[in-house]
């Protein structure tokens, strides 16, 4: 005989098993989850109601630089010829290929002469069509003019299969560092004659130290494909170097290393230059980076800047590539997530 259904009641436990484990951790922790009032981030209006959690891949795709990124992200240019290099630069390639971000490489002056670093920086492979820019200093393209080599440049972007060219500006880090070289022109002129010969995207960026109105003011009117801030408060190049020399040198010129802008002050300089110039604005784009620490901080910049942007890491992406692909992954999933959240329920004050 067939028993007749069993209506099958839950005890409290059964229903929600970490309920006991969970409200002990509430108990325990209370105190310790206090946020005083002067903690709060007072960049965001916090708006609960009207989203539901995001979806994974729900930030929406656009398109910068010419190509789709699924991500506001990009990989500022850190470092290049060492065996740390290459593992470093495969690791970040395949996460731009899988997550849909831009890179930028670290500086690129040995593949001007020589392949035998090639390996370190041929990663356009990984990527997955997403753009891959070369990058050469200031010092290394007046060389390349002064003995009639420009030429160099688009071997480089061909063997790289690169999308276009980083130019970064550093006269500080250059004066700084013990075998460093010196500028025999301003460096705005060499950005002229370089953008006068190459027909690839060129974006011009600092070295961590930022740019003072001025210098965007010069660099939003040329026909760039974006300014890269490389703003004070991350890795700041002009210090390092100066840890390279002598104690000596170290006192004689230590507070030259801490004069620059951060990436604050510059999204107001941009936005103070939008207004001014108008039709005059030829740049349409900016990557926003240095002293970018989380995704706050991005989501925050990108939506303050008054013109299409990213935001840009090196040493937060560069902690977690010198390792397993898998480290490096779950970060910047993790930040994925963080970005999409934040366009849920917060909105910039």
């Amino acid at each position: 005989m067939k028993e007749p259904n069993k209506t099958v009641i839950l005890t409290p436990t059964e229903e929600d098993p970490t309920a006991a484990e969970r409200k002990r951790d509430h108990i325990q922790l209370a105190f310790r989850s206090q946020v005083n009032s002067g903690e709060l981030d007072a960049r965001f209006y916090y708006e609960p109601l009207f989203n539901a959690h995001p979806q994974a891949g729900s930030w929406p795709a656009f398109n910068f630089l010419g190509h789709t990124f699924r991500t506001p992200l990009w990989v500022s240019s850190m470092t290049g010829g060492t065996a740390m290099a290459n593992t470093i630069n495969h690791n970040l390639a395949r996460a731009c290929g899988e997550f849909g971000m831009g890179m930028g490489l670290g500086s690129c002056r040995q593949l001007l002469y020589s392949d035998d670093r090639l390996n370190d920086f041929a990663v356009k492979p990984l990527m997955k069509g997403q753009p891959l820019f070369a990058n050469l200093g200031i010092a290394q393209l007046e060389q390349l003019i002064t003995n009639n080599e420009l030429y160099r440049i688009n071997i480089l972007l061909e063997k790289l299969a690169a999308d276009g060219l980083i130019i970064h500006v550093n006269p500080l880090q250059e004066w700084l560092q013990p075998e460093g070289d010196r500028f025999s022109h301003p460096p705005l002129q060499t950005i002229e004659t370089i953008l006068e010969y190459l027909k690839a995207p060129i974006i011009v960026k600092e070295v961590g130290q930022g740019m003072g109105v001025e210098s965007l003011k010069a660099l939003l009117q040329l026909p760039l494909a974006a300014v890269d801030f490389a703003a004070a408060g991350g890795t700041n190049f002009a210090k390092l170097e100066l840890l390279r020399d002598s104690e000596e040198k170290q006192l004689i010129y230590g507070q030259l290393a801490n004069v620059g802008h951060n990436a604050v002050e510059m999204v107001g300089f941009v936005n103070q230059l939008i207004a001014e110039l108008g039709d005059r604005v030829k740049c349409p784009a900016v990557i926003i980076s240095g002293g970018i620490q989380n995704f706050l901080d991005g989501y925050y910049l990108i939506n303050k800047v008054k013109m299409p942007a990213i935001y840009g890491q090196a040493s937060g992406f560069l902690k977690y590539a010198q390792g397993e692909y898998a480290t490096l992954h779950t970060y910047i999933a993790a930040q994925i997530e963080g970005l999409e959240l934040a366009r849920a329920f917060l909105k910039v004050r």
